[in-house]
Order: C-alpha cells, then sequence, then structure tokens
C-alpha cells in the first residue's frame, strides 16, 4: 500500500529484548511513515505510552518492575507481529486488518487510526501478552498480587496521554481541521483506557485457565477478535 511496506515488515521483524528495543522500533517505524498513513498515529499514540511505561519502571516506584518490563516487550511483539503478517499478506486478527486495510484513507481522522490501534492492541492482544509474560515470569494473572497493582498502577499515567492525545489528534489525516461529527466526538468521549485494561486482565484469567485446552483458548481468542474487530469498525467509519 506504501513504498516502505517492506522496510515496516522488516522493523517488525527485528527481535526485541527489552523496553528500548521496543521504543526504537516503534520510532523508526514514525520516522518512515508518512502523515497520509494511518498507521502512522496510532504507532505515534503507541510509542508516547511506551515512553511513558519505560520512565515508571526505570523510577523503581514498582513492586515487580521486571515483570511489567516483560509485559511491554511481550505487548509490543504482538503489534509487531499483527503488522508483519498483514504487510506479507500472511493471516492477522481481523482488529487489525480493519485498520491496516485502510490506511490510505483519508475520510479517517487521525484519531480514529490512533483509537482503532489501541482497541485492537488491548481488547485482543493484552490479554494474551498478560499470559505470556505469566508464564515466562512463573506468575499466574491473579487480582490482588503485585503483578495486578503494578499493572493497574499505570491506569493514571496512560489516561494522562491518552486523553490530552484525543484533543491533538482530532484532525483529518492529512492534518485539515475536521468537520463537527456527532458520532465521531460520542465514540472518542465513550473510549475509557482505565476500563479496558481491567477487561483485559480479567480475559486474561481466563485464558490462563485455558492453556490445557488449546481448542477452547483459541475459540476464546477468537471470540475477542470478533468483539476487537466489531468495535474498530465502528471506529473506523470515514467522516462525511
Amino acid at each position: 500500500m506504501f513504498p516502505y511496506d517492506a522496510a515496516l515488515v522488516a522493523l517488525a521483524r527485528e527481535p526485541k529484548r527489552s523496553i528500548a528495543d521496543v521504543l526504537q522500533t516503534m520510532k523508526r517505524i514514525d520516522a518512515a511513515c508518512i502523515d497520509g498513513d494511518g498507521l502512522k498515529w496510532f504507532n505515534w499514540l503507541y510509542l508516547q505510552v511506551t515512553s511513558a511505561v519505560e520512565a515508571c519502571v526505570a523510577a523503581g516506584t514498582f513492586a515487580d518492575p521486571g515483570w511489567l518490563s516483560e509485559l511491554d516487550i511481550q505487548f509490543g511483539q504482538l503489534y509487531f507481529g499483527a503488522l508483519g503478517a498483514a504487510l506479507t499478506g500472511a493471516p492477522c486478527p481481523g482488529c487489525w486488518k480493519a485498520l491496516f486495510d485502510s490506511r490510505d484513507n483519508v475520510r479517517i481522522a487521525r484519531i480514529q487510526f490512533a483509537l482503532a490501534g489501541i482497541n485492537a492492541h488491548i481488547n485482543h492482544d493484552l490479554a494474551a501478552a498478560i499470559v505470556a509474560t505469566c508464564r515466562v515470569t512463573n506468575t499466574v494473572p491473579h487480582r490482588g498480587t503485585a503483578q495486578y497493582n503494578d499493572y493497574t498502577g499505570l491506569n493514571a499515567t496512560l489516561d494522562a496521554i491518552i486523553e490530552p492525545a484525543k484533543h491533538t489528534l482530532n484532525v483529518c489525516l492529512l492534518g485539515a481541521p475536521l468537520p463537527c461529527v456527532s458520532h465521531l466526538s460520542d465514540l472518542i468521549a465513550a473510549w475509557g483506557t482505565s476500563e479496558a485494561r481491567e477487561g483485559a486482565w480479567k480475559n486474561a484469567e481466563v485464558l490462563w485457565h485455558l492453556q490445557g485446552v488449546p481448542a477452547l483458548a483459541s475459540g476464546f481468542m477468537d471470540s475477542l477478535d470478533g468483539l476487537a474487530t466489531f468495535a474498530g469498525s465502528a471506529l473506523l467509519v470515514p467522516v462525511p
């Protein structure tokens, strides 16, 4: 779709062993993408979020910073994996495909692309990232644990980034002012990061207990993809 897509695939496939690696890849994606590429605006917002997570981990205020670091790596790899799959024609979750297929649609606003990506990443990917992180760190996704408390402790920081971004990105894809569109305003106002992350944790608890039954685990992830695809499609309705 864009002449630099092969370079994006190469970036997506690079190994990520630290938050710094995840950030470096997102910075290079940002530099590669033109303003008329909807991917740029999700990636831009995710870059701000990941930078904030890195700063919080470095500040040493969490009980288990290693767990949060691993979560950030696992989470980022799911985004990069979906991007690489979509750009090479490999199977890709429908919630991500909805965004990638409309990257060049100038009738979709920057904030729509950003929130559609956040929707796919939290409502579909995050549960799987939490489970993968718990496997690596020999922990279990339960409420009341140090890991859960650290996880929810990030909510205020993330809200402080995403809420202002709703206004910064509330322009057309190419940067022109948006017309007043009531359905879009309502969707933007309704999006809540903390609520979505709590739902992802609940889904991770379910997915954790389905690990021994691969068919059920796969079906559960398909259900999450279906719901996230529906929400993403609503977020990506072109502006008249």
